[in-house]
């Protein structure tokens, strides 16, 4: 497989997650990474789901977490509390920071993820979800498969991520800050895979939306904030 170009991209961007995440935690309060890891091995001892995020945080060199900033502990949520199946460029190792260009783009992404998995619940097509948008900067040199839709087949595919996370990972252990690609779920949309959290520049809470299913695959998608006249 051809290797991908090397491009500066230097762009905001907009991610969205359930907005159930607290919005202050330990990444924000404490500095020293020494302190983070203490403090997630102390709540270990009463909460053992931490053991697979703190595995994860050790994937990570101490050079590239974010913390002692605002925003800093959803900033490594997305590494640490990431998908066990991955995403399209990650394994369940470690997750990353999967953004849009748009807002459009991050919100059909999103939609897709989460219909299918309400195909394979047991309520079905009826859920109501709340999301929060997170802005965020980018200005580094990622690896770029824009345009290259026909010749990498496999990166693209809307069912399987079967080649495009062991790509992802092997590009990410070769020392990429992350991938730049064209988005599967929304035509003419642009998507990046940031792999170093440090690389995220003024993190942002952005607007809340609502994504409602009521029996049908499509949801009802609506804005809750800053909502236009």
């Amino acid at each position: 497989m051809t290797g991908p170009a090397q491009n500066r991209i230097a762009h905001s961007t907009h991610r969205l997650i359930a907005s159930r995440w607290p919005t202050i935690g330990v990444f924000d309060r404490v500095s020293a990474p020494a302190d983070i890891a203490a403090a997630y091995e102390l709540e270990m001892l009463t909460n053992d789901r931490l053991h697979v995020p703190l595995q994860r945080l050790y994937e990570l060199p101490e050079s590239e977490w974010a913390a002692g900033t605002p925003n800093a502990t959803i900033v490594m949520a997305a590494y640490l509390h990431a998908d066990e199946a991955g995403g399209r460029f990650t394994d369940g190792t470690i997750g990353a920071w999967y953004c849009s260009f748009d807002l459009q783009t991050a919100i059909k992404e999103t939609v897709y993820h989460h219909t299918r998995r309400l195909a394979h619940s047991a309520g079905g097509f009826y859920q109501t979800i709340q999301m929060r948008e997170l802005r965020a900067d980018v200005n580094a040199e990622f690896d770029d498969v824009r345009g290259r839709q026909k010749e990498l087949p496999a990166l693209y595919s809307p069912t399987s991520y079967a080649e495009s996370q062991p790509y992802g990972v092997t590009l990410r252990r070769a020392g990429s800050n992350g991938i730049c690609y064209d988005s599967v779920r929304h035509g003419g949309g642009v998507c990046l895979a940031v792999f170093r959290p440090r690389l995220l520049l003024n993190v942002t809470q952005g607007d809340h939306f609502q994504y409602e299913w009521t029996g049908s695959e499509t949801p009802l998608v609506s804005q809750l904030t800053n909502v236009p006249l």
